[in-house]
């Protein structure tokens, strides 16, 4: 079953929420927890390590977003629910898996359930790229790892781990090749000094990424990337040129 926390500061919101998990995916879903503020939610997840979290947008005192920005690593699925549609765009900037409008229905419940069904069964897509981690050979053993710096010290993590670098405001959340996410303290261009430039790409002013898992490039249209992980991001006009150096240079 799927270890989920749901966070609402609506308690009849929280409990038709668990009530529509229990009725229609009885076996699917174990509601660990329901939680009424970020402060309790922080410690709910700490406490469990919960697979997926419905998060709450708005909420007294913290909204769902500063939970996540609080959060040292991001190692769930986040759906957040809201009843304001504007705050779609916002959930998913932040890499959300998907976001659902209150009041929630069953038919929107169960399209967000086959997301997190497909997302699953990529897993094994995943296992080998690690692998590939493992025994990629990048040509100079200076550029191994990284030491990102976090409030208690650093997290020493392979750079090819890295599948790219989001920025967000004066934050930055690195999403790594196995789901995980690390949101820093730090502005993208911060990290990506860090960053060997041999491999990893700026692509747009909000992006940086790692050229070792880029898979197509769609140059017609919309300038879209697509990942190893199956993820599309977007290429600025002004970053393009450079991008396809890159990419050429790399193969």
């Amino acid at each position: 079953m799927i270890k989920t926390i749901i966070v609402d500061d609506e308690f009849n919101a929280s409990e038709f929420l668990e009530k529509l998990l229990l009725r229609y995916f009885p076996d699917k879903f174990l509601v660990l927890e329901k939680c009424e503020s970020v402060d309790d939610a922080i410690l709910a997840i700490e406490k469990f390590n919960p697979e997926l979290v419905f998060l709450d947008v708005q909420m007294p005192n913290k909204n769902g977003f500063q939970l996540l920005k609080e959060l040292k690593t991001i190692n769930f699925e986040v759906i957040f629910t809201t009843a304001h549609s504007e705050f779609a765009i916002d959930a998913i900037k932040c890499s959300a898996l998907d976001y659902l409008l209150k009041p929630i229905n069953y038919i929107d419940l169960l399209g967000t359930v086959k997301k997190y069904d497909e997302k699953l069964n990529n897993a094994s897509q995943q296992e080998r790229l690690l692998l590939l981690i493992e025994n990629l050979d990048i040509g100079n053993s200076q550029y191994n790892k990284i030491a990102l710096p976090t409030e208690t010290g650093y997290e020493l993590i392979k750079t090819n781990a890295i599948l790219y670098c989001e920025a967000d405001s004066n934050y930055c959340k690195i999403v790594c090749l196995d789901g995980k996410k690390i949101v820093l303290s730090k502005t993208l261009k911060f990290i990506e000094e860090l960053l060997p430039t041999s491999i990893f790409q700026r692509i747009h002013k909000s992006y940086l990424v790692n050229l070792n898992y880029v898979t197509r490039f769609n140059k017609t249209n919309d300038l879209i990337v697509e990942l190893a992980n199956g993820e599309s991001l977007p290429v600025s006009i002004r970053k393009k040129e450079d991008f396809i150096n890159a990419i050429i240079k790399k193969k």
